[in-house]
């Protein structure tokens, strides 16, 4: 995750001040000097960060917080709430028109930060939502991007509007609201060109579309990655066209995620979206409370469901509890179980979401073989519908011909037999984990 640096650090400040019976206000300014230059390194804006450990001094060296009977804990508390404070306090919604009514969004941003994937991705959860959206191909001068909208458009089951890059962009946004209003479209989703950076003439360009089509929000995709650079482009999209919310892209990159915690204090225009991946259902609400959560190492319980809740067909899962709870599961479970986790962005990204693995992605990953997760598909894929229905047919002449089918060694075909038979046992000999009291609704369950 984009904050994975940042959360190491902030919990060894937590961790000494944990350790103290009482809290000076020496120890109070000691913590938050390293804050603040933890916040600094993570490319936070420094009249954000100054601002920021002001407030949290303030509030921790109040006699209700130093005469406390767990002071270090207060403290964690206080930084959580001026963390959630900086970021827009709540999740912000798109306030969009009622029934057959048409809200226009245009999406503006610098290339390379990922905006026409994002109409994409944007679309998809808008889809998923009951609306129907219209992608707009405007970007005219950037080689193929109406072909990647048109692609990714496909793949999320959209109709993608374009006239080319021989048309104005402004006549293609007139052309694309009155195509809208003819084919019951109720949202409309304008990608706009990009530029290497802010000029007058992407400017010029952007107001003319908010004015030809009275477009109702503008959204300014910005690139985590880019840091602090990210708010100064915010900045000027702001005072120059007035944008109405910020989406930032490649949070869950290797990036210090500044940016993320500047945004809304610089401009005063909310994040409502939060890109965590390349997959166009990739693409999240940005909730103020759960980010500062996840970057104080406190996980993500609430985003975790609703990803599973989202990601897992509830039928399938259903049908697949009743076979565990048979022991009637076979390879084709594993299977279905292993596509399930990776919908959901893989087990990596599930961990990362759970209380006091937050900021440990380096541990995670040892701990995960993404390469063997892929082995273990590939040599399920090698075998046949009834090898998979029935595991115990599985002789020395076929574990061979599936070994060389899936292009590992016969010891990996063994081994992945094997761990299957003690999961089994192991199954049979726990019949509480398969009841349904997983603390996640309809028992659904990862497989490892």
């Amino acid at each position: 995750m984009a904050f994975e640096s940042l959360t190491e650090k902030l919990q060894n400040v937590f961790k000494k001040l944990r350790g103290k019976g009482r809290l000076t206000e020496e120890d109070v300014k000691t913590a938050l000097k390293e804050v603040k230059m933890a916040l600094l390194e993570a490319d936070v804006n420094f009249k954000v960060v100054k601002q920021f450990t002001k407030s949290v001094q303030e509030r921790a060296v109040g006699a209700d917080v130093m005469n406390g009977l767990n002071p270090g804990q207060m403290v964690v508390k206080i930084v959580n709430e001026e963390l959630v404070s900086l970021m827009g306090s709540d999740m912000k919604e798109l306030p969009l028109k009622p029934g057959s009514e048409i809200t226009v969004i245009m999406l503006a941003g610098l290339q390379g930060a990922g905006k026409t994937t994002t109409v994409a991705k944007l679309g998809g959860l808008l889809k998923k939502n009951g609306r129907k959206p219209l992608l707009v191909a405007a970007d005219v001068y950037r080689a193929a991007a109406i072909k990647q909208l048109q692609v990714n458009g496909e793949k999320q089951g959209l109709t993608v509007f374009s006239m080319g890059d021989k048309i104005s962009p402004v006549n293609i946004a007139k052309g694309a609201l009155e195509y809208a209003r003819e084919n019951q479209f109720n949202v409309v989703l304008i990608d706009t060109a990009g530029r290497l950076h802010v000029d007058e003439e992407m400017m010029q360009e952007l107001s003319d579309i908010k004015e030809a089509v009275n477009v109702d929000f503008t959204l300014l995709v910005v690139d985590a990655m880019t840091g602090q650079d990210a708010v100064n482009v915010a900045k000027a999209f702001t005072d120059k066209v007035g944008i109405d919310g910020v989406i930032v892209t490649k949070l869950d990159g290797d990036t210090r995620g500044g940016a993320a915690l500047s945004i809304k204090a610089v401009t005063g225009t909310p994040i409502l979206y939060a890109g965590m991946g390349e997959k166009l259902n990739d693409l999240e609400p940005f909730y103020p409370d759960r980010m500062a959560s996840r970057i104080l190492g406190m996980g993500d319980v609430m985003s975790l469901i609703e990803k599973v809740e989202a990601s897992v067909d509830k039928e399938q899962a259903q049908e697949m509890q009743k076979k565990f709870k048979k022991m009637d599961f076979d390879f084709n479970d594993y299977l279905t179980s292993m596509e399930q986790m990776n919908k959901m962005g893989g087990i990596g990204s599930i961990l990362n979401m759970l209380p006091g693995l937050g900021g440990k992605n380096k541990d995670i990953e040892g701990m995960i073989d993404e390469s063997q997760l892929q082995r273990t598909k590939s040599i399920i894929l090698s075998m046949t519908p009834a090898e998979r229905s029935n595991p115990s047919i599985l002789n020395l002449s076929r574990k061979n011909r599936i070994a060389k089918g899936a292009g590992v060694d016969i010891s990996e075909v063994n081994r992945l037999v094997k761990q299957f038979e003690q999961s089994k046992k192991m199954m049979k000999q726990m019949p509480g984990l398969m009841s349904g009291k997983s603390g996640m609704r309809g028992g659904f369950r990862l497989p490892f």
